[in-house]
């Protein structure tokens, strides 16, 4: 049973992520006093593209046709490890904190690869802009859910979901807050979203995740942009089943189940009216000033690890 829920959790997550960011794209344009594209807009955009026919650069390798595959595999297999609806589950037993930000990492340093391998020159700049806010960003989610397994003793995130629910006090706890705002900048810088990457342009000069997919169609490009979308979605479950995790099931019955479903759905919606919110009222920032915004992420990870460790 827990490996049927374990495969189910990842439907579940294919299934949510066009719609997740559907949801923000349309709550953009609401606030913006403008009509926008309905929230399942990117199910059909997805459709369109793994029925378009692949165009590719002469002078692109074999590694610009595997990327696809490898990036959109790195991010279900996260999925595997984290816990969404239940837990603990059978692959709880390496969903350590470690073997999630490498797989993160692998999706990341084989985007850039692709983004190199035609040798355009908005690749090579994606690629390069990439791996600079990379630096900074993965050693701060390893720090921020690191944090966290202070307190509960372990790095295995099922581990650290049963602890808060067992001690639900911890919430509110410096170490935790702290972690949560680290995160959360994290999570808009990796996923391309204001104010450090616009998704929603293709200005060349501002451009980071889009410049190195310039070159991608068909369904390669669907490939990519579900896998992208598929991260947004991953993230918003860290930032809602780590630190506020009641709704997760304990157990596997079908009650407990159902109401993890509805409370996960409700917790990615209002994280996505937060950042609709976040990118309507900030600017993209100038790219020498993204650093200075992940330095700060890094700090507060830094002493939500220095207060739980001082207050375990």
């Amino acid at each position: 049973m827990g490996y049927v829920l374990e495969i189910a959790q990842v439907a579940l997550a294919l299934a949510l992520a066009p719609g997740l960011v559907g949801l923000i794209r349309w709550l953009k344009a609401r606030l913006q006093n403008r009509r926008g594209a309905p929230p399942w807009q990117p199910y059909f955009e997805l459709t369109k593209l793994f029925q378009k026919e692949v165009v590719m650069s002469n002078n692109a390798s074999w590694l610009f046709r595997f990327a696809p595959y490898l990036i959109f595999a790195s991010t279900v297999a996260v999925v595997f490890l984290m816990p969404l609806l239940a837990s603990p589950l059978p692959f709880d037993a390496i969903g350590d904190l470690l073997v999630v930000v490498y797989l993160l990492l692998l999706g990341t340093f084989f985007l850039a690869l692709a983004g190199l391998d035609p040798g355009t020159a908005f690749g090579g700049m994606g690629a390069s802009r990439e791996m600079t806010v990379a630096a900074i960003a993965e050693p701060t989610i390893a720090l921020a859910i690191f944090g966290l397994a202070l307190g509960a003793g372990s790095t295995n995130l099922g581990r650290i979901v049963t602890e808060t629910l067992a001690d639900p006090g911890v919430v509110i706890s410096p170490g935790h807050l702290l972690a949560f705002a680290a995160l959360f900048i994290v999570t808009l810088a990796e996923t391309g979203r204001l104010p450090v990457d616009n998704p929603a342009t293709h200005l060349e000069l501002t451009m980071i995740h889009e410049a190195m997919i310039l070159e991608y169609s068909g369904r390669y490009l669907a490939l990519i942009e579900w896998a992208a979308w598929l991260k947004l979605t991953i993230f918003f479950t860290l930032l809602a089943n780590l630190f506020l995790p009641w709704g997760v099931a304990t157990t596997l019955a079908p009650g407990d189940l159902l109401i993890a479903i509805g409370a996960l759905v409700l917790k990615l919606a209002a994280l996505g009216v937060v950042v609709a919110i976040v990118e309507t009222r900030v600017a993209k920032l100038r790219l020498f000033r993204v650093p200075e915004l992940l330095s700060v992420s890094f700090v507060l990870a830094l002493l939500a690890v220095t207060s739980s460790f001082l207050l375990k």
